[in-house]
């Protein structure tokens, strides 16, 4: 029996492991408090936004973290802690959690981890204020055709300049 719970914690380990590396960013929270309506309306967001959030055993996230050099969140892994794992944008599981904690108090952001870096609470809610990726690469289009756009009306008014004076 002993053995048997052994093999389901270290593959629990290995699991987590795995999501943590396979994470672009992973921002840690304290839930307590929250209704269930709440939790469900918190998942539904995340899902929907391809995060992953689960709830482990703060010990099984200790030894998975250690084993991959983040022993900077260990310190934020107590009482009530789940976890969002963002597989694809870096910035949504800070912004979707930091947009829901606002709104619902017991929601706490505690920690993160991004790139391998840890982040305190207070630069997960700076990742937070970062737009998403299609409004930042929208924004950096749109300052690539103003130029364009100033550049052919210029074109444009030397041509119909030239027109104007050959029709003379």
């Amino acid at each position: 029996m002993v053995n048997k719970n052994r093999q389901l914690k270290e593959a629990k380990v290995a699991e987590i492991k795995e999501k943590l590396e396979k994470a672009q960013s992973v921002v840690l929270t304290s839930y307590q408090g929250l209704t269930v309506e709440e939790d469900t309306q918190l998942r539904k967001t995340l899902r929907e936004a391809g995060i992953e959030y689960k709830v482990y055993k703060n010990t099984l996230v200790t030894l998975a973290a250690k084993e991959l050099g983040h022993e900077g969140i260990v310190p934020f892994l107590e009482g009530p802690v789940s976890i969002a794992f963002g597989y694809e944008d870096v910035t949504a599981p800070a912004r979707i959690l930091s947009d829901f904690a606002k709104t619902h108090k017991k929601l706490e952001l505690k920690a993160g981890i991004v790139s391998g870096e840890v982040y305190d609470a207070e630069k997960v809610k700076q990742l937070a204020a970062i737009p998403p990726k299609e409004v930042l690469i929208a924004k950096l289009l749109g300052s690539f055709k103003a130029p364009l756009s100033n550049l052919a009306y210029l074109l444009n008014a030397i041509k119909e300049k030239k027109e104007s004076e050959s029709a003379e």
